[in-house]
């Protein structure tokens, strides 16, 4: 399993991208820096994107994406829940902000819609996609993907303390998680639905109750604003635990 990290900040610059990652050049996850960091032939070479919450920089890039299969004359298949789903329809290509590319003009819909459910496990192209709750402001999905040779990847999307139940449920070789903010903000972590590296030290101690092991963790929607603060306590967190954290970066590679 390849995975490309498009976006690992919670902003964008011309060095930071919004959440998006991309599994073996055609799956995938969050649309933060999705258009901008693809070709047309590699848009046109996806064949899904998973959705994990309604929040802007997760899906700010589906219209443009759309609009890509628009011309294309095909069909751009996104899998959200509800919630997320209701929110891109009403809000965002609803033929006021952006086309409603989901309806049928003379050719197919430029992108189709599939509800998922938490805790219902599902088949998208060659890939089992596990979607889990976890903690965020709104409600949040995380999914685990695995590969047809059993590789496993977990991408938490944003989310705060309490995984507990997320990580009864999944087994993943390799976790890209969140860590947005510096140990001082912990109230507002809390409130926020984000983690700090203290929080997020306590969640991979949870996982390693709970499982037995430690997967191999790589950081995401950092801001860069603390981005060398969060680094700097998150050594602590390296030696605390005996494990390497990576920090995503735009453009990173990771294969397992």
């Amino acid at each position: 399993m390849k995975i490309r990290i498009l976006g690992a900040h919670n902003i964008s610059t011309t060095k930071a991208g919004c959440s998006s990652v991309i599994i073996d050049d055609v799956f995938a996850i969050d649309a933060g820096a999705l258009t901008a960091n693809l070709t047309i032939p590699q848009q046109e070479a996806l064949k899904a994107v998973l959705l994990t919450h309604q929040h802007f920089d997760h899906i700010k890039d589906i219209p443009l994406l759309g609009m890509t299969y628009f011309y294309l004359r095909k069909t751009i298949e996104i899998y959200t829940t509800q919630i997320v789903s209701e929110t891109l329809t009403m809000h965002l290509v609803n033929d006021i902000l952006y086309p409603n590319l989901t309806v049928k003009p003379p050719q197919k819909p430029a992108i189709h819609i599939n509800i998922v459910e938490p805790g219902k496990p599902l088949t998208i192209a060659d890939y089992n996609v596990l979607p889990v709750t976890v903690n965020h402001a709104v409600p949040t999905v995380g999914y685990e993907i695995t590969s047809f040779d059993a590789k496993k990847v977990f991408i938490t999307s944003d989310t705060g303390p309490g995984l507990e139940e997320a990580w009864k449920q999944i087994s993943p070789n390799l976790i890209l998680i969140e860590t947005t903010m510096v140990n001082e903000d912990d109230k507002f972590a809390r409130e926020a639905g984000h983690l700090t590296p203290a929080l997020l030290m306590q969640e991979l101690e949870s996982f390693g109750r709970i499982k037995g092991y430690l997967p191999q963790v790589v950081l995401v929607h950092l801001s860069p604003f603390m981005e060398k603060r969060i680094k700097d306590e998150v050594r602590h967190v390296e030696k605390a635990l005996k494990l390497k954290i990576r920090f995503g970066c735009e453009d990173m590679k990771i294969t397992i």
